[in-house]
C-alpha cells in the first residue's frame, strides 16, 4: 500500500514530534489534520501552516476521514485512546505511533483492535531537549534511525506502509525489531544513557558548576534537561529491560573503578582501546 492512497492523515498528539511529522507531510502535499486536547497548540499549528485543520476532542467526522493515523501520545493515554475512540476510525485506516516503549502496549492495541484497522508500531529515534508544536522541526528526522516494530499480527502490505512512511519522511536508516528485542535496545541505547546523565546532574549540589565545566561534561549532560512526567512513564513500562541494562552499566563501572583503584594502566588502557574501537561504529563515513 503506497504513501500516495493515503493522502488524509490524522495526527493525534501535536507535540514535539507529532508537530515534526506534521510539518514534513504537508509539506510533502498530505493532508494533515490534528487531534490536541491543548487549544493553543492547534491554534499555533494552524497560524504557522504546520497542519490543514485542528480539533481539541474526537470529533466523529475528523476521525471518520483520516486514511491514516499517528499516534504520538504517552503509552497509557495510546492504549486509552485506542479503547474509548476506536469505533470512529474509518474501515481500513492504517495506524502507527512514535511512543518509546512497545511490548507494553503494542499487544493489548492489537488485541482489542477492530479487524478493519491494522496498528503497525514505530520508534522515531529522534528528538531534541525542547517541547512542544513550537519547538517542532522536520529537520531533525535527517541522519535519524526509524525503528518498524511488527508483530505477527501485522500484514505484509501493513509493514511496508510502515517502512514507507519512515522512507518519506526522511530518515537515514530503517530498521525493524519485535517488540522485545525493541525495547531491550532502547533500554541500553536510550534510557540507560537518560538514567546516567540524570545521575549525574544529581550527583552534585555545586550550583557553579557551569562556571567551571568543559564540553565533556555539557554533552554527557545535554539530555539530563529532561520531561519527568513522559520519561518516568517510560522507564517504569519498560522496567525489567532497563533495569538489566543498569546492572550491566553498574558491573562496567566498578570494574573501571577496580582498575583504577589498583593502579593498573595496562587495565585502563585496554577498556579506552575498546572503548574508542566501538566509538567508531558511530563515526558517520565523510
Amino acid at each position: 500500500m503506497e504513501w500516495i492512497h493515503k493522502r488524509n492523515v490524522l495526527i493525534v498528539g501535536l507535540g514535539l514530534i507529532g508537530g515534526s511529522y506534521a510539518r514534513a507531510l504537508k509539506r510533502l502535499g498530505y493532508r494533515v489534520t490534528a487531534l490536541d486536547k491543548k487549544e493553543s497548540a492547534i491554534r499555533y499549528a494552524l497560524d504557522h501552516r504546520i497542519i490543514d485543520a485542528g480539533v481539541t476532542s474526537p470529533e466523529p467526522d475528523v476521525l471518520g476521514s483520516a486514511d491514516a493515523v499517528i499516534f504520538a501520545l504517552y503509552p497509557g493515554v495510546f492504549v486509552e485512546w485506542i479503547r474509548d475512540n476506536q469505533h470512529l476510525l474509518k474501515s481500513g485506516a492504517m495506524l502507527t505511533d512514535v511512543t518509546g516503549v512497545k511490548s507494553c502496549i503494542v499487544y493489548d492495541i492489537q488485541n482489542m483492535l477492530r479487524p478493519d484497522l491494522e496498528f503497525i508500531a514505530a520508534h522515531p529515534m529522534a528528538g531534541r531537549e525542547v517541547y512542544g508544536v513550537e519547538n517542532s522541526d522536520d529537520r531533525i528526522f535527517r541522519d535519524a534511525n526509524y525503528i518498524v516494530v511488527p508483530t505477527e499480527k501485522n500484514t505484509e502490505e501493513g509493514i511496508a506502509w510502515c517502512r514507507e512512511l519512515g522512507q518519506i519522511l526522511g530518515f537515514a536508516h530503517i530498521g525493524v525489531l519485535t517488540p522485545e528485542e525493541h525495547d531491550e535496545m532502547i533500554g541500553f541505547v536510550s534510557q540507560l544513557t537518560h538514567c546516567i546523565a540524570i545521575a549525574l546532574m544529581t550527583c552534585s549540589e555545586n550550583r557553579h558548576l557551569a562556571e567551571f565545566t568543559g564540553d565533556s561534561f555539557r554533552d554527557l549532560t545535554r539530555i539530563a534537561r529532561i520531561n519527568d512526567v513522559m520519561w518516568s512513564e517510560l522507564f517504569l513500562k519498560n522496567k525489567e529491560p532497563l533495569l538489566r541494562q543498569m546492572d550491566t552499566f553498574l558491573r562496567e563501572f566498578a570494574s573501571l573503578r577496580d582498575l583504577l583503584e589498583a593502579e593498573d594502566a595496562e587495565g585502563l588502557r585496554q577498556k579506552m582501546r575498546l572503548s574508542t574501537e566501538r566509538r567508531g561504529y558511530f563515526d558517520k563515513e565523510v
